[in-house]
């Protein structure tokens, strides 16, 4: 691919890293004010993080056919359509709490979900004109857009949570407002159309034919274990930060610290990837994300949560942007809408399990917050091991194939 073709790619990673930013700061907002949200109009406090599982859910079960809808119709089509379903999700999750109704607020969760189906492509649509060189750096750039939107979704939280009598629905509105002006950024993507399949095209392979392949098998298990482990322990956080007796001030700063986290490493992490491979970068990650666990059961002042909030902000992206750049690189052009499908809707239907998890564990697993945080971490364990004899098992491969 020529220098030409990277200008190209360059613009639309810009276009992309704003989308990121803007539209992108809806999510630190809703996992903020979700489980605070669920807490207040849920029957029962196990239920308290139910309306950001419908989030995730949402996400796992669009995920199937949005990726279709960008091989046909291309990926403007499928941004579109996120946004249009992030601002109906958050006009019926406002309309939810304004009239006090718990299924009203998961049903508009759900809807939520479309967008972050739709944001989670933001990286894949990155590498579709971009050289081979460019790719793993266009993917990290795009991440770091989310560096404006850690900074901007919770100090916007700040000011709009608490404007009107009932609480959060000022978030809600906002968010309505976001996806419509940040709908306006996709008009500007100049991104190739999928080309018809031939008649003498090669036969893409099923799914199950795809997950024998073990660099797809490795890279999705790793992008699974990296983002649900995040999704479980962020999830409880501001939880745990009000239950152990601090304001929920503290806790959207600590959220935003997790997500500045998530992001400011992703502008030197493309450059690390194609230094030192994608595996090691994942296996970094995992030990990273394993010292998150640690310091978070080391305590519960600011300083543990900041620091274990932190450290899983880094974890995760190391661990989620080189599954991503493995992935990208271990199938055929033809397979791109069934692969990226496919991952998207296991890593986030095990999100979806994380965060069902995530509610359990911190508030009916023991007596005290405290004792729901320690559940919360101590889980990461076995998933950790998970992804880690995976990458193992990767790497003993092609040392007997070399």
């Amino acid at each position: 691919m020529d220098r030409t073709d990277d200008r190209r790619a360059f613009r639309n990673v810009g276009i992309l890293v704003a989308a990121q930013a803007l539209i992108g700061a809806q999510m630190p907002m809703i996992f903020v004010v979700g489980g605070l949200a669920g807490g207040m109009l849920s029957p029962n406090p196990c239920l308290a993080t139910l309306p950001i599982s419908l989030i995730v859910f949402g996400s796992m079960t669009t995920a199937p056919w949005i990726s279709p809808l960008m091989q046909r119709h291309g990926r403007r089509a499928g941004f579109l359509t996120g946004t249009a379903g992030g601002a109906a999700g958050a006009a019926v999750a406002a309309w939810a709490l304004s009239i006090g109704s718990f299924p009203l607020l998961l049903a508009g969760s759900y809807l939520t979900g479309i967008y972050m189906s739709a944001q989670g492509f933001y990286r894949f649509a990155a590498t579709d004109s971009a050289s081979e060189d460019f790719r793993p750096k266009a993917v990290s750039y795009v991440m770091a857009g989310g560096l404006v939107s850690a900074i901007l979704g919770p100090q916007l939280n700040k000011l709009v949570q608490t404007s009107f009598a009932v609480p959060f629905l000022g978030t809600y509105l906002a968010i309505i407002a976001i996806n419509l002006l940040g709908a306006l950024l996709f008009f500007g993507l100049d991104l190739p159309k999928p080309p018809p399949p031939r008649k003498d095209a090669p036969r893409a392979r099923s799914r199950m034919e795809l997950l024998k392949n073990p660099t797809i098998l490795t890279a999705v298990i790793c992008g699974m274990v990296s983002y649900a482990l995040m999704n479980l322990v962020m999830t409880s956080t501001p939880l745990a930060v009000v239950g152990c007796g601090f304001t929920t001030a503290r806790a959207n700063d600590i959220v935003s610290a997790h997500v500045l986290a998530m992001f400011v490493p992703s502008f030197f992490t493309g450059h690390l990837i194609a230094r030192f491979g994608a595996e090691r970068i994942i296996a970094t990650g995992l030990v990273i994300l394993a010292g998150a666990g640690a310091v978070a059961l080391s305590g519960v002042t600011l300083g543990n949560f900041f620091g274990a909030l932190v450290l899983l902000g880094l974890g995760w992206n190391f661990g989620f942007i080189g599954a991503t750049t493995l992935l990208a690189s271990a199938h055929a052009p033809e397979e791109r809408g069934a692969v990226q499908g496919m991952n998207d809707m296991i890593v986030f239907g095990c999100v979806t399990l994380a965060s069902l998890a995530s509610g359990g564990l911190m508030n009916c697993s023991g007596g005290t917050a405290q004792e729901g945080w320690t559940a919360v971490n101590l889980a990461m364990a076995p998933f950790l091991m998970l992804a880690g004899a995976a990458l193992i098992r990767l790497a003993l491969g092609e040392r007997r194939t070399a």
